[in-house]
């Protein structure tokens, strides 16, 4: 499927047949709503999705069903679209594990409210709860898999070898000093590279990784798990050295950089986890396949597409929508939040073609391609809405709408016709939160 023909509007006997195909569901905070959910028991990966970065019903839904597949289908692993230092707190939470190196706060920078919020909180004690039955080993985990956390994963690794390899730790330190004055303001480091002739700092960033590489078996053997976390600190450290430079050279690249990294990040966590099976938690944009959408027309591809290259089958891509109600989101990068209405879909729009069907909530599932009027049905162009962290109402069209082939796209799609906004975490300390609470309040 192409951009270049685009069908773009609502054809007279869609909604009649996703109505046929719709399977309602319960409202996401009761108990039942993930039973219809076990169909996908039998994958490696379910990436779920979401069409904002703020709302209710997505964040709720995603834990009920994460929660089902680890009690009832044996998923280990929990990916998400954040800053893997960030989430380690998370993690060391809910596996019951010692802190791990940290510097500051998790989840102090924009967007607080994407993982510092009530549904999060509410799924991280259920999980830990879950895992305190369980032997170590057997404990599933939080992992995050962005590139944004330079600080953080400078000073993790560099931590670590104070511990473990004190004598590699000023040699790190003399690398890494090549990026620390820019730590706080990556972005303009790629600036410095790109219009200021700066040296860019890559090869230091490869040097410390090859170092830490050419010491794993040793330390390995000596604590496997906190020498994961450097190695992937330090890959993020690279990671995002390149990332912050590609940022200048057009979005493509830089989008294509931050996907890669995160499915190789997914990669390491499948291949450390013993009969590892993940559930990825990330926005619409990422999970989906970017091949059947105008992202992949344009160069773009994301860990949906590379995670079907990768595991065939065995992976379900599902998707989230909605068509109005409110939103935890910001007018711009950096602003505050606010919960905002949003609007109703376009009418050219997957949205409203879910909209006609008159359904509060649905599940549409077309894994497999065996009903073929179902897949013919989505398998034209309409427009689909993603809302991030920054919501513009005022310039929706050109600001949040892509066109997409539904079909190709995903594998399933979860409808909530109205939804509402996330509830961020205030600043007060939870009552009774014991001192591994995850975010630090």
């Amino acid at each position: 499927m192409t951009a270049h023909n685009p069908i773009r509007q609502v054809s007279a006997d869609l909604p009649a047949i996703l109505r046929a195909n719709a399977e309602q569901l319960p409202a996401p905070d009761s108990q039942e709503f993930a039973e219809a959910f076990d169909r996908f028991g039998d994958a490696r990966i379910v990436l779920l999705g979401e069409a904002t970065h703020g709302t209710h019903e997505f964040y709720t839904a995603r834990a009920q069903i994460t929660r089902r597949l680890i009690e009832r289908h044996g998923f280990n692993i929990v990916a998400v679209e954040g800053d893997w230092p960030d989430v380690a707190r998370i993690d060391d939470y809910v596996r019951h594990n010692a802190p791990r190196p940290r510097s500051g706060e998790p989840f102090t920078r924009f967007p607080t409210w994407m993982w510092r919020n009530q549904e999060v909180l509410a799924f991280a004690d259920w999980l830990r709860g879950h895992n305190s039955k369980l032997p170590e080993t057997d404990r599933a985990g939080m992992w995050g898999l962005d590139v944004y956390s330079l600080r953080e994963s400078i000073h993790a690794v560099i931590a670590y070898l104070d511990r473990h390899c004190p004598e590699d730790a000023d040699e790190a330190r003399r690398r890494y000093g090549c990026l620390t004055p820019w730590q706080d303001e990556p972005q303009h480091y790629g600036q410095a590279v790109k219009y200021g002739g700066m040296a860019k700092c890559e090869d230091a960033m490869v040097a410390q990784l090859n170092a830490l590489l050419e010491k794993r078996m040793e330390l390995i053997a000596r604590d496997g798990e906190n020498y994961l976390d450097a190695e992937q600190n330090a890959r993020i450290v690279r990671a995002a050295e390149r990332y912050y430079r590609a940022m200048y050279n057009g979005a493509v690249e830089s989008w294509n950089l931050r996907d890669r990294h995160m499915f190789d990040t997914l990669q390491t966590l499948m291949a450390h986890r013993k009969d590892a099976r993940a559930v990825v938690w990330a926005h619409n944009s990422h999970v989906g396949n970017a091949a059947a959408t105008a992202m992949g027309w344009q160069g773009e591809f994301n860990i949906g597409e590379l995670v079907r290259k990768s595991y065939g089958d065995q992976a379900v891509l599902v998707g989230f929508g909605t068509d109005r109600g409110t939103v935890a989101a910001a007018s711009d990068w950096g602003a505050n939040m606010h919960v905002m209405n949003v609007l109703p879909a376009r009418d050219d729009s997957w949205e409203a073609a879910f909209r006609s069907t008159g359904i509060a909530r649905s599940l549409t599932d077309w894994r497999g391609g065996k009903n073929r009027e179902l897949v013919d049905a989505l398998s034209n162009v309409l427009l689909e809405r993603a809302i991030g962290v920054v919501y513009r109402p005022q310039t929706e069209r050109m600001s949040h709408y892509f066109e997409a082939v539904l079909a190709e796209q995903f594998d399933a799609w979860i409808w909530f016709e109205e939804s509402r906004a996330v509830t961020p975490l205030g600043p007060e300390h939870p009552h009774g939160a014991p001192e591994t609470w995850p975010f630090g309040l």
